[in-house]
């Protein structure tokens, strides 16, 4: 039976319970009439309520359970009572089967329409559960993953074109000839309109990146966020030549080559602000696999004293940066913000009296007063050769994307030392390895101890949800293992962590905050960089030195409230 309040529907029982007001009320049923969208989305959407409110008010008040539906696994035979296009269409999942009643999780237990429907269609009594929608809406991904309905949908858009069994051709392991087919494909509609939704929705979700990776039946989309993948709603496998060939067309490369990786860019224009794209094609077993880097001017803090850094690695970022000459080099992983930093630094530096001049692959970011150069290895513009030739454009600073060989390591140890500043990243895992690292690129030891003006190594934690943070309490030997070392004296820090709510999708985490390792070139650790030490024991000088490690920067942030210490412990490593 449909709960018995039933009748005054959703907007109403908030309205009566104060959680809502008669304006917004108002407000989201002319948005509900004009987007069919469901009125718990809209509500909690604008944030006039949170989900968990809004599931609890509606359990009191309707009597009902609710339900955590990630916790369940419901059996195949269950999910098949429900078909996928009403579980889509209304937010609802089949839990169980009892009898002639089936328990069905909803997030919005009063829509009359949706019980009456499904009724109608599985001839069960319907015994309605409450679920958090962002919840169900994973579920249902997962239950019922791509399915045959979003296909359908696909072949519908097409219909009329004759242009179904052209988009098969996917699945076929054999080269695609016919280049003008499949460029006509790609500029049909409904693919424009596929590759703009997956475009938006990673904008809309903070993406860094989006993967869209071919398998044998299922094209997979992933966007990450904060650092981590999440995966999307995929695509219809059917559309995969057609999207991947629309891609390669907005980036301007050769639709008909897929046999060898291709790299490009493209642009789009997206509320009012232009947003940049670089992308990869990777050939794999069942189509070329694209990873798209999402270039936001709009979010790059070009403030270094914004960025949030420890007082210690702060104080030695900025007098390293107010040195005449020598290198600042910053290691860090892939996705690190190591090129968020460096291009905070050069916006520091960009001054009338200043030439900077930047060898990059590829440039990421267009910085207005900085010369930007872009490597070309195929015609011979390499970092070493792009260096070779920015020396003699009377530059006062230099940025090197990357050292990633010994002529360039070479070159540039050598214009730090004849009055250029040089910044430039390397790929190690902390900050005393750029020593032996240089080293072991067969640059001098006695050239690394006096180029070197700075080491720093990055990391990007995430930064805990401050809508559903919450306090925890840490045992002491806790503490003292993952070597938190408080002031005497000072008061007990307190740790938090996310609980997970709809802001954060139930991670707990929401954005990210910049950690930094920063090793100045004592006096200390020139003679050891001289003996060829190893990093362990420049680290450790360093550190009697007054150098903070990741490790202590990332503790701070945590005493600080900004991060977990679950993250403290996933990114930095014991001193």
């Amino acid at each position: 039976m449909p709960p018995k309040i039933a009748k005054r529907g959703l907007a109403e029982v908030l309205l009566e319970q104060g959680l809502i007001t008669e304006e917004q009320r108002r407000e989201c049923i002319a948005v509900q009439k004009a987007t069919n969208l469901s009125l718990a989305h809209i509500l909690v959407e604008r944030g006039y309520l949170s989900e968990e409110d809004l599931v609890v008010t509606l359990s009191q008040q309707l009597d009902i359970p609710h339900i955590r539906v990630t916790n369940y696994n419901i059996p195949k035979e269950v999910i098949e009572e429900v078909p996928e296009s009403l579980a889509r269409q209304y937010q609802m999942l089949p839990v169980s089967v009892t009898g002639d009643v089936l328990t069905l999780a909803m997030a919005d237990p009063l829509n009359i329409m949706a019980l009456d429907d499904l009724r109608l269609v599985t001839n069960y009594e319907i015994n309605p559960v409450v679920a958090v929608e962002s919840e169900l809406t994973q579920a249902i991904e997962k239950h019922y993953g791509v399915g045959k309905q979003s296909a359908e949908l696909y072949k519908k858009l097409v219909a009329g074109d004759g242009q179904e069994e052209k988009l098969e051709v996917v699945e076929e392991k054999e080269d695609i000839a016919d280049t003008a087919s499949l460029q006509a494909e790609a500029q049909h509609a409904p693919v424009i309109r596929l590759v703009n939704l997956i475009l938006v929705n990673a904008l809309e979700a903070g993406a860094s990146d989006i993967h869209v990776e071919p398998f044998e039946k299922v094209l997979r989309v992933r966007y990450r966020v904060d650092g981590v993948l999440e995966e999307t709603q995929n695509p219809p496998k059917a559309v995969q030549a057609a999207l991947v060939s629309r891609l390669k067309i907005m980036s301007n490369l050769d639709i008909s080559e897929h046999r060898l990786p291709q790299d490009g860019r493209f642009r789009i224009q997206f509320r009012a602000r232009e947003i940049d794209f670089r992308i990869s094609f990777l050939p794999c077993y069942y189509g070329e696999k694209v990873v798209m880097r999402i270039l936001d001017k709009g979010n790059l803090t070009m403030d270094l004293d914004k960025m949030g850094f420890e007082e210690q690695p702060a104080k030695a970022f900025g007098e390293a940066l107010a040195a005449p000459f020598g290198m600042i080099l910053l290691t860090g992983p892939t996705g690190s913000g190591k090129t968020t930093t460096l291009y905070s630094a050069l916006h520091k530096l960009n001054t009338p009296d200043t030439n900077i001049v930047t060898v990059e692959d590829p440039i990421e970011y267009e910085l207005f007063g900085v010369n930007q150069v872009q490597t070309q290895s195929q015609i011979g513009l390499t970092f070493a050769a792009g260096l070779r030739s920015i020396l003699r454009q009377d530059p006062d600073i230099v940025m090197v994307g990357e050292i990633r060989d010994e002529e360039t390591a070479d070159i540039a140890v050598k214009a730090a030392l004849t009055g250029h500043l040089v910044l430039s990243t390397l790929h190690t895992n902390d900050a005393a390895s750029v020593f032996t690292r240089l080293i072991d690129m067969n640059v001098e030891p006695f050239l690394v101890q006096s180029s070197i003006v700075l080491a720093a190594a990055q990391r990007l934690p995430r930064r805990i949800c401050a809508e559903c943070k919450e306090p925890i309490r840490v045992p002491d030997d806790v503490l003292r293992r993952i070597q938190f070392h408080q002031q005497p004296g000072a008061e007990p820090p307190v740790f938090y962590r996310g609980r997970g709510c709809s802001r954060c999708k139930n991670t707990g985490y929401k954005g990210r905050l910049a950690l930094i390792e920063a090793m100045p070139n004592y006096p200390d650790l020139q003679e050891l960089v001289m003996k060829r030490a190893p990093a362990s024991q420049i680290k450790n000088m360093a550190i009697k030195c007054g150098m903070k490690t990741m490790r202590q920067n990332a503790l701070a942030k945590a005493a600080k409230g900004l991060t977990s210490l679950e993250e403290v412990l996933k990114l930095t490593a014991a001193d």
